[in-house]
């Protein structure tokens, strides 16, 4: 595989809107590095727009553009996954078709990796771009996972960012079916700095993101990055189980005491509602994970390529 030094990595799903103002602005930068060659991969996640044939049009022109086009929408996660097993850079940078990360800063991520970082990532200093419950929401999402994983996600922060080659072949040896990559980004270790930038607007186009997305993400991340909520469990059904020995030896004393009481309807319910609840979250807790181990034992491929363009 011929080697490059830069891999520009952008996964597109139905953003024909944005595409070409995104090639104009990503060869302004590059055009001013000389000095590097590069490649352009572009993953299409199984669009319905016309953003692959836009695509094709780019790539006709410009070999350094390539393409991989999903056979249907397998997801961002994976569309990253991809380009990295395919780059050949000496490092890549990967960064979203709708530029609200600045293209301009991956003059400064080459040269804090000039300067011997690894990961060199992109960290929002402002997010007004974003409503006020997406800001808060991802504040406590990044706290949690931080708490409880053993690889903590720098705090706002995407996946706008430019990593090694070294980490680029140790997340090619992860396999996970499901896929969190601002976790698996800092897994493999190595050297790491963050930039702060304030985040813009679209250039173009809609999200692809809605809130129940986002709700799937976060469980994705937190059940990708720790097993601790599983041992939470085991230590809450210790304490209730302590609780109800010491209750239920408070009733018998009282009972020897003091005789039977007349039956309480109403403190039964609560309890019987309680227990109720505690035993259904545990049991959804421990269905998010078999279901991880269900589609790592499936063993199917993360992603089926519809067709490759200039590799």
């Amino acid at each position: 595989m011929d080697s490059e030094d830069l891999s520009i990595i952008a996964p597109m799903y139905n953003e024909q809107e944005v595409i070409e103002v995104f090639f104009s602005e990503i060869f302004k930068v590059l055009n001013k590095l000389k000095e590097y060659s590069f490649e352009i991969i572009c993953v299409n996640d199984g669009s319905t727009d016309d953003t692959l044939r836009i695509l094709k049009e780019f790539a006709q022109k410009d070999k350094r553009i390539k393409i991989i086009s999903f056979s249907r929408n397998f997801g961002k996660e994976k569309a990253m996954y991809a380009a990295l097993e395919a780059c050949c850079g000496k490092a890549a940078v990967i960064i979203d078709v709708d530029l609200q990360d600045p293209a301009e800063l991956i003059v400064e991520f080459i040269n804090k990796w000039k300067e011997g970082y690894d990961n060199v990532y992109g960290v929002r200093s402002d997010r007004q771009t974003d409503t006020f419950l997406k800001r808060v929401t991802a504040n406590y999402f990044y706290d949690l996972v931080n708490k409880i994983s053993d690889s903590p996600i720098h705090k706002n922060t995407g996946d706008f960012r430019l990593i090694d080659r070294k980490i680029i072949d140790g997340i090619k040896q992860i396999h996970d079916k499901k896929l969190f990559m601002k976790y698996i980004f800092n897994w493999p270790g190595y050297k790491s700095v963050g930039i702060e930038y304030v985040r813009q607007k679209r250039a173009a186009g809609k999200t692809k993101f809605n809130y129940w997305k986002l709700w799937n993400f976060a469980l994705d991340g937190i059940s990708s990055s720790s097993t601790l909520p599983l041992r939470i469990w085991t230590y809450l059904g210790m304490v209730i189980a302590f609780i109800s020995f010491v209750y239920g030896g408070y009733i018998v004393f009282r009972t020897v005491i003091h005789g039977v009481d007349v039956p309480g309807y109403a403190s039964t319910f609560i309890a019987v509602l309680f227990f109720g609840g505690v035993q259904l979250i545990c049991l959804g807790v421990i269905g998010e994970y078999l279901g991880r181990l269900l589609e790592e034992t499936r063993n199917r491929p993360l992603y089926i390529v519809g067709e490759k363009i200039n590799f």
